[in-house]
C-alpha cells in the first residue's frame, strides 16, 4: 500500500509548487500582510494531513483557507477517510484563489469552500473531528470556544501562528492548556502549532 505523501497527484503538486512560489515572492516583494498568501509551510502541511487521517470519524473543518494551500494537504487525508471537509474564507480575492487551487488541483469532490465568516457557521456543526484555524488572531478565542464543544471524544483542535505570534496568541494559548476538556501541547513545526485533542467526559 503507498503512503499518504508517495502518490500525491501531479495536479496538487503543481498548484502547491506555484502557490509556494508566490507565497515566497510575496515574502520577499514586501507585499502587504493582508494581501499575501500567508500559507503554513509544507512541514506543517505534512503534519496535518497525518492528524487529520488518524483523526476519529466525524467532521473535518478548516477555518482560514487563504489561497487553498493547506487545503490540499488536507484534502490528501480527506480522501483516504472518504469524505469532504470544508473550508471558510472570509476575503473574497483569496476565495477566487481557492476556487482556482482546488479546480486545477482537482480536489474540488473533496473540498467544499465556504465564502463567509465561520464564527457564524460553527456552531450549527456537530461531531466535528478535526480542525485546523489559521485566519486573523483576533478570531483565535472565539473559534475555539465554538469548535472544542462540538468535538467528538479524541478529536483534534489545531491553531497555527503560536510560535511566530506568540506575544499576541500567549493568552489564548495558555487558555487552552487549562482547560480540562482536552490536552493541548505546541509543536515547534512550521510556525508552531497548538494541537489539542478532546478528553473523554467523566
Amino acid at each position: 500500500m503507498k503512503t499518504l505523501f508517495t502518490d500525491i497527484p501531479n495536479a496538487v503538486l503543481d498548484r502547491m509548487h506555484t502557490l509556494e512560489q508566490r507565497d515566497a515572492r510575496d515574502r520577499q516583494d514586501g507585499t502587504p500582510q493582508l494581501k499575501r498568501l500567508r500559507q503554513i509551510p509544507a512541514e506543517s502541511g505534512m503534519l496535518l494531513a497525518l492528524l487529520a487521517q488518524a483523526a476519529p470519524r466525524g467532521l473535518m473543518v478548516e477555518v482560514g483557507a487563504s489561497a487553498g494551500y493547506s487545503a490540499l494537504w488536507l484534502s490528501l487525508a480527506a480522501q483516504r477517510r472518504a469524505g469532504r471537509f470544508v473550508t471558510y474564507e472570509l476575503l473574497p480575492e483569496k476565495v477566487e484563489l481557492a476556487r482556482e487551487t482546488f479546480a486545477k488541483a482537482g480536489v474540488e469532490d473533496w473540498v467544499e469552500l465556504v465564502h463567509g465568516d465561520a464564527r457564524s457557521h460553527l456552531r450549527q456543526l456537530e461531531d466535528i473531528a478535526f480542525c485546523f484555524l489559521d485566519c486573523e488572531k483576533e478570531m483565535y478565542s472565539e473559534v475555539y470556544e465554538s469548535v472544542v464543544p462540538r468535538l467528538v471524544v479524541g478529536g483534534l483542535f489545531v491553531a497555527d501562528n503560536v510560535v511566530s505570534h506568540h506575544e499576541e496568541l500567549a493568552a489564548f494559548v495558555e487558555a487552552a492548556r487549562r482547560d480540562t476538556s482536552v490536552d493541548a501541547t505546541v509543536l515547534p513545526v512550521g510556525k508552531g502549532l497548538l494541537v489539542c485533542t478532546k478528553r473523554e467526559d467523566k
